[in-house]
């Protein structure tokens, strides 16, 4: 199977996959990718995320595969395999955390960690109908990650319910509790530009609607130019941190295809487009700041697609409703709910930074909802 790089031994405990770009002692972290597995040798220590399951006795079933150096949405991986959707075997699975999103939806683990630059947990969590947590930029360390972009990429949990999203994030902040209640007014968004399946549309709707949460619609501006600003400075952090792999000629030659591509694209990024997309990005911080002066949370779809054919080779607007809340540096939450269709849509909540324990009790709200929407069909 393709859902491991590295599979290791179990035991009794909580089951927990990790991510092929998290440091865990002993074991060589390969980014997914074979240049870096060439030269990778085990590691020393464990990443800094790591020490709270450790304490805890969580039981490490393996490293994750992933898509390669987590540059990527679709799950694909030219070295190791692609993880098998367990909803549909011919449909991606989604990535770039795509084997951690599987090992949960298959049952080979109760919680999984994987990362987050431009949607990387809530697109393999929607894609394989399970819940992930892309958490606030900087609350989860990041010393022991292999990094993509350091300013943009975070470590959350991913588990097939919200109860096991609280229990990742105990374990990566031993103390962690939800809010003691959740949020009572939700703004909806729907950004100009920003087309979803009709089908998804609904489905978010009809569980905000079952959850009876106070819903108000609240308009959004400047999404697509957010969504550019977001690859512009992940595509300059990338090369920053992985355009070694272009330089030498052997690690380029075993590079996959289309991260070759990629990374050259990336390295196309000018100094000026960086500089704006940053002062962007200051602007875009600010405009969520005013949006959460008059609701607690956002909601809007967490993919506005289903999860297309592995056939059809990655393309796709996988991340178009994630990237840009990667940009504003802010929690959210994907949420699998029923649709009018044979797989589920994915519910994305999102809140101002710091705000886990929110979205976590209000999750379980519009869950339980869901649930009842689904067992009453």
């Amino acid at each position: 199977m393709a859902t491991f790089i590295t599979r290791l031994d179990g035991g009794g405990g909580l089951r927990l996959a990790v991510k092929d770009l998290i440091d865990v002692q002993g074991v060589p972290t390969t980014a997914g990718c074979r240049p870096v597995a060439d030269r990778a040798v085990p590691a020393a220590a464990d990443a800094a995320c790591m020490a709270g399951a450790r304490a805890a006795g969580a039981v490490i079933v393996g490293k994750a595969n992933l898509n390669e150096l987590a540059y990527g949405a679709s799950g694909l991986n030219d070295h190791f395999g692609t993880p098998v959707n367990p909803l549909d075997a011919a449909l991606l699975p989604g990535g770039s955390s795509s084997g951690s999103a599987v090992a949960v939806a298959d049952g080979d683990a109760d919680v999984a960690y994987g990362s987050d630059t431009g949607g990387s947990i809530r697109v393999p969590a929607a894609y394989c109908g399970i819940a992930g947590l892309k958490t606030t930029h900087g609350r989860v360390s990041l010393d022991g990650v292999w990094p993509l972009s350091p300013s943009l990429d975070t470590v959350g949990p991913m588990a097939a319910d919200v109860a096991g999203l609280v229990t990742g994030m105990a374990l990566l902040e031993p103390g962690f509790t939800v809010a003691a209640r959740p949020a009572v007014s939700i703004g909806r968004l729907r950004p100009p530009g920003l087309t979803a399946d009709p089908l998804i549309d609904a489905a978010v709707d009809a569980a905000l609607a079952r959850s009876e949460i106070v819903v108000t619609e609240v308009e959004l501006q400047g999404w697509r130019d957010a969504l550019s600003a977001t690859y512009a400075i992940m595509d300059v952090e990338v090369i920053a941190c992985d355009g070694w792999l272009m330089a030498d000629p052997a690690s380029r030659a075993r590079l996959g295809t289309q991260v070759r591509e990629r990374l050259a694209n990336a390295a196309e990024v000018t100094a000026g487009q960086a500089d704006y997309a940053r002062e962007f990005q200051r602007d875009w911080r600010a405009t969520f700041d005013r949006l959460f002066r008059a609701v607690e949370l956002l909601v809007m779809p967490a993919v506005p697609i289903f999860p297309p054919p592995v056939a059809d080779g990655g393309q796709g607007r996988h991340t178009r409703c994630a990237a840009p809340i990667n940009l504003a540096g802010l929690p959210a939450l994907a949420l699998p709910v029923p649709a009018a269709h044979r797989l589920p849509a994915s519910l994305q909540l999102i809140g101002p930074a710091g705000s886990e324990e929110l979205l976590l009790a209000t999750g379980a709200v519009i869950e339980a909802a869901a649930d009842y929407q689904r067992r009453s069909r």
